[in-house]
């Protein structure tokens, strides 16, 4: 029931769809008797377009989660395992293709592949089911198992997770999977915004994991006070912004999450 009430309010609080949504409603007014209201709410969804397109307002958002976690570095001791978490991979067109078909989050399987020549003895977890709620075919583990091979990763390391919808679930499927030993270093390999909510998702299940970030979206806080060329661009940034701190609020609502905003342990 979570994954199905997080699609569909997901779909409607996304920013884009939420203007969308209320650009028609207002059109829909303009031919009642309150088309005053209408007027209005179709220009306060134009400037919230235009608002959360250029502005750096995405950014901000965005570097509120993605700033969490600083980069990781090796301090001498290899890990034992490497969780990859899903959301690179798109199944459908993979399974039409005939291929790997990578999306802008790709770094979550390349970072795997170059983590997994580094350390040759670490095992490779690769977790991510299929999170379509109509015809869901492949999964992302299977996809993304395909393509590592493919970069040179041996089969008999690969381990698969292909259960998990969403990133609650990924946690606590991944520890079922392995059993982690206490005293075990696993690295979390996700994008760095979606860190926060993944580290507070696996604490909450009990598996300790050391963040890996990767996928960086923008430069640092100097993006703060940067406008964005294009609306697309800036839209897509606010979305998936809103998407993940949405995201963590929910988590933290239904206890799926250590804390609201998860952050380094001191």
């Amino acid at each position: 029931m979570f994954f199905i009430l997080s699609k569909i309010l997901g779909f409607i609080l996304t920013p884009s769809n939420f203007v969308a949504l209320l650009l028609l409603v207002g059109l829909v007014l303009l031919a009642t008797r309150w088309r005053a209201a209408a007027v209005r709410l179709m220009a306060g969804g134009i400037v919230l377009l235009l608002f959360m397109g250029f502005s750096p307002f995405g950014n901000v958002l965005l570097l509120s989660l993605s700033e969490r976690f600083p980069a990781w570095h090796e301090s001498g001791r290899a890990p034992d395992g490497i969780v990859v978490l899903g959301g690179a991979i798109n199944p459908e067109l993979s399974e039409a293709r005939g291929t790997a078909e990578i999306n802008a989050s790709a770094e979550r399987i390349t970072a795997a592949a170059e983590l997994a020549r580094r350390f040759p003895h670490a095992r490779i977890v690769l977790s991510g089911g299929n999170n379509r709620l109509i015809n869901p075919v492949s999964t992302e583990a299977a996809v993304s198992k395909r393509l590592l091979e493919r970069l040179g990763v041996p089969a008999d390391r690969i381990v698969e997770e292909d259960r998990s919808r969403t990133t609650a679930e990924n946690a606590v499927f991944t520890r079922d999977l392995l059993r982690p030993k206490p005293g075990e270093l696993w690295l979390l390999v996700t994008s760095a915004y979606h860190m926060p909510r993944s580290v507070g998702a696996f604490r909450a299940a009990g598996f300790d994991v050391v963040p890996y970030p990767v996928d960086w979206r923008t430069r640092g806080w100097r993006d703060a006070f940067t406008l964005f060329e294009t609306l697309s661009g800036g839209l897509s940034r606010t979305d998936t912004a809103v998407h993940e701190w949405i995201g963590l609020i929910a988590y933290r609502l239904t206890g799926r999450s250590s804390e609201l905003l998860p952050g380094p342990v001191r």
